[in-house]
C-alpha cells in the first residue's frame, strides 16, 4: 500500500493532474459538495495512475482539500 498527498481544486474547467513536490494537486470539474470532488477525484487519479478506481481509498481529509489518499 501506498500513500499519496493529495491537494484538490474543485470547481475548475478541466480536470488535470500536477506533482509538486511530494504533493499530487488535482483540478476537478466538480464541485465540493455531497462527495461529488472526491468522486471525481478518485476517477482522475486512476487514469493518471493507471490503476482501477477500485484500488484507491481516501485515507484521511474526506471534507478538506488535502487529502491522503492510499493505492493498493
Amino acid at each position: 500500500m501506498r500513500l499519496l498527498k493529495v491537494k484538490v481544486k474543485p470547481n475548475s474547467k478541466r480536470s488535470k493532474v500536477v506533482e509538486e513536490g511530494d504533493t499530487l494537486v488535482v483540478w476537478v470539474k466538480a464541485p465540493a459538495r455531497e462527495g461529488r470532488a472526491n468522486d471525481e477525484l478518485l476517477d482522475v487519479l486512476a487514469d493518471y495512475l493507471n490503476v482501477p478506481k477500485s484500488s484507491l481509498r481516501i485515507v484521511r481529509g474526506m471534507r478538506s482539500r488535502s487529502k491522503i489518499v492510499s493505492v493498493g
